[in-house]
């Protein structure tokens, strides 16, 4: 247990251009204030006047960083590689100490001093910093992966406007509109009046080119719906036409550099060394984002606690002994969704009536039987993942289905 008196207590709000740290001993009484800019030659200024500070008073130096993961993870690694005590303040906790004062304030003086309270009454209970360039890399690809993803969607809703003009059939020859040969084919006819005097033979030629598979039928598909259609020509329709192929050129652009950030995310996992698609239904992707978001495992002493840390462990509510347990709003809400979409398609069962994972689905099955709801009972397998990557995480072994009727350890 450390005491509290033994400390110089440094809360830094941190900014994206400057860092503002107040310096408070262990009765919350400010004894400095210091403003810096975010850049490693200007970290040297902030430990000298710290140590300075530190030495007058007797006192070792130990830091409070908000949200040290984000603009304030370069310092947070200086301070941990010059060896000193880092801890990570979660901005909620400094809302809520704020909140608690009887005049509600808000600048840069006033939150690191209340990141600095926030680290004197709960020093012992505070996670130390851990800001590890692996981890903190993988999230840098994975966030811009999704990024990716997203302007996918984007560039794929702003194509279906254009081509269902040009084309109203479309959807009956290009289910997907973003497949190699449908991009060439709106790159090249972006409008009817392209296709003048084609053929479906040479549409086939061109398309095989592309796709080895693409049968001549799709050919004359294409030509007999424009056919039936009639006339889509409209004014400024060369203006449109570049709008088309202009979409097209992005989102092969956009399927290239997911295709490259993946094979980067693969390399990356290897450093790593877990197993976790070895999961059914858990991609790259999908492990990339479950690691990313944990961060590093050893900071959980259990599942109990990473299921706390991704909302999925309930919380009881009760006043004068009264009360339930209720699903928890709180956690990495990421990391939540995360384990809700793997939930989900865990139990999820296709036309064919058999279930993606029959042992998830036979366990989902047994919650329902004994009273759950399908919520609850999907909350049941999101638990019970957090076990299995759990396990999987900590000791690095591979996925080993858990038995339904004794419900053995799994992971």
């Amino acid at each position: 247990m450390q005491r509290r008196e033994n400390y110089l207590y440094v809360g830094m709000d941190l900014h994206k251009e400057t860092h503002t740290a107040v310096l408070v001993n262990c009765w919350n009484e400010k004894i400095d204030v210091i403003t810096i800019e975010n850049k490693p030659s200007e970290y040297n200024k902030l430990e000298k006047r710290v140590n300075k500070k530190a030495l007058q008073l007797g006192l070792n130096p130990i830091y409070g960083l908000e949200n040290a993961y984000s603009h304030g993870r370069s310092l947070a690694v200086w301070l941990i590689e010059k060896g000193y005590v880092v801890k990570d303040i979660n901005p909620a906790l400094t809302y809520d100490q704020r909140k608690s004062a009887p005049t509600f304030q808000k600048n840069d003086e006033y939150d690191a001093y209340a990141v600095a309270t926030v680290l004197i009454n709960q020093l012992n209970t505070l996670p130390d910093a851990k800001p590890e360039d692996n981890h903190w890399t993988l999230s840098q690809l994975v966030n811009r992966r999704d990024i990716l993803v997203k302007d996918g969607i984007r560039l794929k809703n702003g194509l279906h406007e254009q081509i269902s003009i040009a084309y109203p059939s479309y959807h009956k020859f290009f289910c997907e509109i973003d497949t190699k040969t449908a991009l060439y084919f709106w790159k090249t006819y972006p409008s009817p009046v392209h296709l003048k005097n084609k053929t479906a033979s040479d549409l086939h030629a061109e398309f095989r080119d592309i796709a080895a598979q693409t049968s001549i039928s799709k050919a004359e598909l294409i030509l007999n719906s424009v056919q039936n259609d009639g006339d889509t020509h409209r004014e400024y329709q060369e203006s449109r036409d570049f709008i088309t192929q202009s979409l097209a050129r992005c989102l092969e652009q956009q399927k290239e550099e997911i295709s490259l950030i993946d094979a980067e995310i693969k390399r990356m996992l290897q450093f790593f060394d877990y197993k976790l698609t070895t999961i059914p239904g858990v991609n790259i992707a999908t492990a990339s984002k479950l690691i990313a978001e944990i961060g590093d495992i050893r900071r959980f002493p259990n599942a109990d606690k990473l299921a706390r840390y991704a909302g999925v462990a309930p919380i009881k509510f009760s006043s004068a002994g009264k009360g339930k347990e209720q699903s928890s709003r709180q956690g990495n809400r990421q990391l939540h969704g995360l384990f809700y979409f793997l939930a989900v398609s865990m139990v999820t069962v296709p036309k064919s009536g058999k279930p993606n994972q029959p042992i998830f689905y036979a366990y989902y099955q047994r919650k329902i039987s004994e009273g759950k709801t399908k919520s609850q009972a999907l909350v049941c397998i999101m638990r019970r993942l957090v076990n299995i990557i759990y396990g999987m995480m900590k000791n690095k072994t591979e996925y080993r289905p858990f038995v339904v009727e004794n419900e053995a350890a799994e992971g």
